[in-house]
Order: structure tokens, then C-alpha cells, then sequence
């Protein structure tokens, strides 16, 4: 790359990186430790959109909703010490949902380090565990080489979060060094006779069972699948918080294996002869604690497609491992001719009317509904809706009864992360404004980052914030009960009114105790004009579809007596 060397600080080379890159918006908690690189942006406004956040937990949680969402590295700026800390949260989100974000956290001055100075931290210790490469860079010319190579760590191969430690000395060093060129993509593909051995075992399978999930897709990948399902005629089940990657009305669905997995489908996971899982990593939650598949050699046949080559033969020994992008399989495997030559006829049909059966509304205790007003929103909201939810029992709702119809619809973690539908949301709306965001959270999901509709009150993020409130930690409630009921002890909360707490951030903020109330307060927050809360008080006993809590506790006891 031709250019004409210019003096520039450490700072202005990483924002120079950014832009070479086609960052256009990052997330932050402003620090000390990074001036340097918030002077550089200064200059860069019109093209680098700065969200400053009120935690680094929620700035971290945005950069991963946004890599979900666009495929592209989510960029995210922290502090040293209690801000990498609590960037840590988003750090392992992204790890274990193979999304591509760069986390780049301020450092002690270079002379400073290894005595413990103020903030200190090894983050090459630190993160290792849960990012794909951690890089501490110590001279301002190695900027574009070692950025440009956390760009590439991120996105290529399994997508993941990398972390960048900057020196603060050494981002206001002034040194000459060229650019580097924008981030490559490589896609590796699935070969001729890989994909000969995929048709033979089609074509062999009367019980075959295909598989979603992971990150790596693109709207087009999403696509080509579904024209590979149809052909095929298979049915398809998604992955833990991945059911937008398939029509979840279509009649080839299967349902989703995450926590609220129907009973059918697990049992049908056990009795496929052939597992096809494209994308997804096989782990506890779709394998229900690693029990319908054995480890390490499956009974079932296992054709297991992965961008990451780690992953294969990790945890189960496939019959055939294909490493290759999303894109490229699902392309290909559209194009293979039908091969069904042994297939039961009746058993991609059945599965899909277990699903829907499962869809159908079950009483909970109490005055509200979630099962009722889950499916009013599946009829009520646009296709291109974005929902976010966190983790905890309310969720289970969400996953259950709501139908995702397009890619990049669904946003939740994975991990089983609290605190993460307030600031994913946020990130959705700034993504895009044009579509509606609904944001999921339990209580103490949402008191775990719930600061953050202050920013979305700042950018004008007109989301919808739905506060599930049950006064407790209700999904550790419930394995309290299975466990030791009748023993409860630290899962009880003290809970502000979150409608007051809404309209004090500026929020247009409603309280629903009723169900028939729920339909004419979201009409009100979705005229609003603004960012919008609602709190659903709902019963504790109420904890999900299928069981209440003094089922659980009664059904423990008697197991004991």
C-alpha cells in the first residue's frame, strides 16, 4: 500500500485502523487510560459514531449485540482494572457465542508495570480463558500490524471476541508507520467428497434430524439452507437461542432445543439415525447436559459442519466432519439433488406437529398470562422485529411461544448471561431504527444493567422494555425447590417500582397486573415517541408453562418421603 508517512500519535493510528476497517460506531465507558484514542476520535465524528454507556458490562453487551447483528466486529473501549473487569461479562458472551468483537482496554504506562500499579492487570492472564487471542501492544508502530491481526482473529475461522491491551504512554507516543489494509475474510469449503458422503447418508436416513446454530451466518446462508430443507424435505430443530435461523412457522420446524425444548424433540434427537448439525457446537443446553447424544461416539451418525476446525471432533467424533464457512455449505448443499431413498415419510411431519402443539397456551397461576401475551406479540409484531432477552425463567416464555420468522430477530445469550437484553436492545435499535426492538428482562436481569435506558434515553433508542417482575431469582428459586424445597434462602428481592423508575430516566413507563391490560399499554409505549418501559407483575408461583413452583416443591417432596 503506496502512502506518504505521517507523524501521528498511537491514538490516532488506532482510530485511523478503525476507519480503514469501516468501523462505524463503538461503545464505551471513557477512561483515562485511553485519552489518547478519545482525542483521536474527536476528530472522526462524522464517521465513528461514540456510544458512551453507563457500565462497561453494558457497553461490552452492546459491542456483542452489534457483532451479532452485522457479522462485523463489535468495537468496544474500557478503562484498565475494574473496567476490563466488568467488560469481562461481554468478553465471555461473545466467546461462547462465537460473535466477533474487539475489546480494547487501557493499560498502565510501560515503565509502570508489574508493580502492582494502580488498576494493573496481566490481561493476557485474564481473558485467555475466554477470548480467542489477547495482545498487549507496547510500541505504537506495531498498531496497524497487530490491530489489523484482531480484526482478522475475530471474524475468520469460529468468530469470537479478541482483546487489546493499549499502554497509555504508548498511545501518545508520536512515531511514522504505514496502514494496513482493510480486514480479509477466508471462508474455507466444504470438498467434493465430503459432500458426496453428506448425499449417501441423506439418502440412507429414515430418521434424519437437522441441526442450526453458531454464529458465521449471513442472510443469504439463511436462505440457501432453507432451500436445502425444502429439497430434502428434513426437519429442522435450532439451537440454543438460534431459532431465527430458520422460519419457525414453516412447516419443516421442529422447534428449538434450548431450555424450554419440547419433550418430542428430545426424544427425537435420541432416536435420529442421522444428526446434521450445521453450525451449532453440540453443547450442554441442545443436548440436554451432553445425555440424548454419547460422548465421545455417538450412536446416531453425526455429519457436523463448523467454521472452526477446533470444533470438530471436539466432544463427538462425527462420521463427517466438514470444516466450512456457513455460507459456502448452505450454498452447496442447496444445489445436492434430492436423496430420500429411505426416509420415513410421517416422521418429519410428526415432529412438526409436536412443535405446534406445543405452542399451545397453558395456564399459569395468577392474573397475568406470559403464555397469552407472548402469543399476542407473535401476531402483533412485524417480521423484522427485534427481541432481546437475558437469562431467567421468563425467558422460557419468550422461546416457547413466540415465532422468529428472519434472520437477526432473535438476541440472547447463549451463555445464559443476565443483564443482557437492555443493552442488546439499545445496540439493535442504533443498528436499526427503522425496526421495532423489544427488550425481555426478568427483575434481576434487569437490575443488572438497567442503567443503561439511560443511554438509550440519550441516542433517542426507542425500544420497549418488558420488566418481568416475580420478586425473586426465580430460576434459582426453582432448582431450589427441585432441590431442597421448601429451604428458600438468598433468592428473594426487594424490587423498586419499575414504571417510576422508568419515567424518572425520561421513559414512557406503564405497569401491567392484569393480562388484558398488557394489549393497550404496548399501544401506548409504541406511540410514545421515546424509549418506553413495561413492568409485568406476575405471580411467583407462575414460574413455567409446564409446572408451578408448588408442583416442583411437591412433586420434590414426595421423591423424598
Amino acid at each position: 500500500m503506496n502512502q506518504t508517512l505521517r507523524r501521528r500519535t498511537g491514538g490516532e493510528i488506532l482510530v485511523d485502523a478503525l476507519r480503514i476497517n469501516g468501523v462505524e460506531r463503538a461503545f464505551c465507558v471513557p477512561g483515562e487510560s485511553y485519552l489518547a484514542v478519545l482525542d483521536a476520535l474527536y476528530d472522526v465524528q462524522d464517521e465513528i459514531e461514540l456510544v458512551v454507556c453507563r457500565q462497561e458490562g453494558g457497553a461490552a453487551y452492546m459491542a456483542e449485540a452489534y457483532g451479532k447483528l452485522t457479522g462485523k466486529p463489535g468495537i468496544c473501549f474500557v478503562t484498565r482494572g475494574p473496567g476490563a473487569t466488568n467488560a469481562s461479562v461481554g468478553v465471555h458472551t461473545a466467546y461462547q457465542d462465537s460473535t466477533p468483537m474487539i475489546l480494547f482496554v487501557g493499560q498502565v504506562a510501560r515503565d509502570q508495570r508489574d508493580r502492582e500499579a494502580f488498576q494493573e492487570i496481566d490481561y493476557r492472564a485474564m481473558f485467555s480463558p475466554m477470548a480467542k487471542w489477547v495482545v498487549q501492544v507496547d510500541d505504537a508502530r506495531r498498531l496497524p500490524e497487530l490491530i489489523s491481526q484482531a480484526f482478522h482473529r475475530a471474524v475468520n475461522g469460529r468468530p469470537g471476541p479478541v482483546v487489546v491491551a493499549l499502554p497509555e504512554d504508548m498511545l501518545t507516543d508520536v512515531v511514522e508507520v504505514n496502514d494496513a489494509g482493510p480486514v480479509q475474510r477466508f471462508e474455507p469449503h466444504a470438498n467434493g467428497k465430503e459432500l458426496e458422503s453428506l448425499a449417501h447418508m441423506l439418502d440412507e436416513a429414515e430418521r434424519p434430524l437437522l441441526i442450526l446454530g453458531g454464529g458465521g451466518w449471513n442472510e443469504q446462508a439463511v436462505s440457501h439452507m432453507a432451500q436445502f430443507v425444502e429439497a430434502q424435505d428434513l426437519p429442522v430443530a435450532a439451537s440454543f437461542r438460534c431459532q431465527d435461523l430458520f422460519d419457525n412457522r414453516h412447516p419443516n420446524y421442529a422447534g428449538d432445543l434450548g431450555f424450554a425444548a419440547g419433550p418430542a424433540l428430545v426424544q427425537a434427537m435420541k432416536n435420529a439415525d442421522l444428526l446434521l448439525v450445521v453450525g451449532a457446537r453440540l453443547g450442554e443446553v441442545s443436548t440436554c447436559g451432553y445425555t440424548t447424544v454419547e460422548i465421545p461416539t455417538p450412536r446416531q451418525k453425526i455429519v457436523h459442519v463448523h467454521l472452526g476446525i477446533e470444533e470438530l471432533g471436539r466432544v463427538y467424533q462425527p462420521t463427517v466432519g466438514i470444516n466450512s464457512s456457513m455460507p459456502s455449505f448452505a450454498l452447496k448443499a442447496s444445489a445436492l439433488p434430492r436423496m430420500n431413498k429411505a426416509r420415513n415419510p410421517g416422521w418429519r411431519a410428526e415432529l412438526n406437529k409436536k412443535y405446534r402443539e406445543n405452542l399451545a397456551i397453558t395456564r399459569s397461576p395468577g392474573d397475568v398470562q406470559m403464555a397469552e401475551i407472548i402469543s399476542w406479540l407473535n401476531q402483533q409484531l412485524p417480521e423484522d422485529a427485534i427481541l432481546t432477552n437475558g437469562a431467567g425463567n421468563y425467558a422460557i416464555w419468550l422461546q416457547r411461544f413466540y415465532q422468529y420468522r428472519k434472520f437477526r430477530t432473535q438476541l440472547g445469550p447463549t451463555n445464559g448471561s443476565m443483564g443482557y437484553g437492555v443493552p442488546a436492545a439499545i445496540a439493535a435499535k442504533l443498528t436499526h431504527p427503522e425496526r421495532q426492538v423489544i427488550a425481555f428482562a426478568g427483575d434481576g436481569c434487569f437490575l443488572m444493567n438497567g442503567q443503561e435506558i439511560a443511554t438509550a434515553a440519550h441516542y433517542g433508542a426507542n425500544v420497549i422494555f418488558i420488566v418481568v417482575n416475580n420478586g425473586m431469582y426465580g430460576t434459582i428459586r426453582m432448582h431450589q425447590e427441585r432441590n431442597f424445597p421448601g429451604r428458600v434462602c438468598g433468592t428473594a428481592l426487594h424490587n423498586p417500582d419499575f414504571a417510576a423508575l422508568g419515567r424518572a430516566y425520561g421513559l414512557h413507563a406503564e405497569t401491567v397486573e392484569r393480562t388484558e391490560d398488557f394489549a393497550p399499554a404496548f399501544a401506548r409505549c409504541a406511540n410514545a415517541g421515546s424509549p418506553a418501559l413495561i413492568e409485568i407483575r406476575v405471580a411467583q408461583d407462575a414460574i413455567t408453562p409446564r409446572q408451578s413452583l408448588q408442583q416442583i416443591r411437591d412433586e420434590s417432596l414426595q421423591k423424598q418421603s
